[in-house]
């Protein structure tokens, strides 16, 4: 895989929200780089301390978009610093029944019956219509160039996983360094502290997982991404074609984004 000599002090260490950290600093195709500080992804924030908040308070954040459905902001619900001005942008529904990786243990016996069905499910978000109704939404937000956002659905890794990679591809950042972004998920931050966030709630509604089987669901693999990828250029022929017809991304807008988010 190639290369891009970024580091992981592109994570927030933030005590109760994970996976929090920025995903620009890639190189871009024609020259320059994504910018960063402008960028931030994560899990939920359901949870979060007031050093957290605080934390998140100091990015500035223009837009938060939130990714999940309904039922999961119910559950977990949005917590922002008490001084956000800014735009928060979700779907008024459900984007997905549960979190992919939620619906890759149901019905799963061993951890490798869950990566196959993570597969699937990967291959499955380009055709989640709500899904993709916000995932537009986060690319208007980012071609106003109002300042930083932060895109996260629960894990911060599938759906987010998604939108991220896309972003990625219409910033011209090169594949192999969009999958180092995406595999960082296994890498930063409280890895222990996250898998044990999300395990009672797996084991509540699936009875005894075992510790592999959840360490599975709760992290990424390449396979994942390129199995969306695949479904994406199989069903519209390329990953443009998609951007453009199915998120309205097309040459005006890549350029808005490449104008505000590139750096040369």
């Amino acid at each position: 895989m190639r290369k891009s000599a970024m580091s992981n002090d592109r994570v927030l260490p933030l005590t109760h929200v994970h996976n929090f950290r920025d995903y620009g600093g890639y190189p871009a195709a024609g020259g320059g780089r994504v910018k960063t500080g402008l960028l931030w992804r994560s899990g939920h924030h359901a949870e979060a301390s007031e050093a957290d908040l605080a934390h998140i308070d100091a990015l500035s954040l223009a837009h938060v978009i939130d990714l999940r459905g309904n039922g999961e902001r119910s559950s977990h619900p949005v917590t922002l610093p008490s001084g956000f001005s800014g735009e928060l942008l979700h779907f008024d529904g459900e984007t997905a029944g549960l979190g992919p990786h939620m619906e890759a243990i149901k019905g799963t016996m061993n951890a490798e019956d869950a990566r196959r069905a993570m597969e699937r499910l990967y291959s499955a978000l380009p055709d989640r219509k709500n899904l993709l109704w916000i995932i537009r939404l986060y690319f208007e937000a980012l071609a106003a160039g109002d300042g930083a956002s932060l895109v996260h659905c629960h894990a911060g890794k599938d759906r987010t996983g998604m939108a991220v990679d896309l972003l990625h591809h219409a910033l011209g950042v090169h594949p192999d360094d969009a999958m180092e972004d995406f595999l960082l998920t296994n890498s930063v931050g409280d890895q222990e502290a996250r898998i044990a966030q999300s395990a009672p709630t797996i084991r509540a509604r699936y009875g005894a997982v075992d510790d592999e089987t959840v360490r599975v669901v709760m992290g990424v693999d390449a396979r994942y991404l390129n199995a969306y990828r695949e479904a994406l250029i199989e069903q519209h022929g390329s990953i443009e074609t998609f951007l453009e017809q199915a998120l309205g991304v097309g040459a005006a807008k890549r350029e808005a984004l490449r104008l505000h988010l590139v750096e040369t």
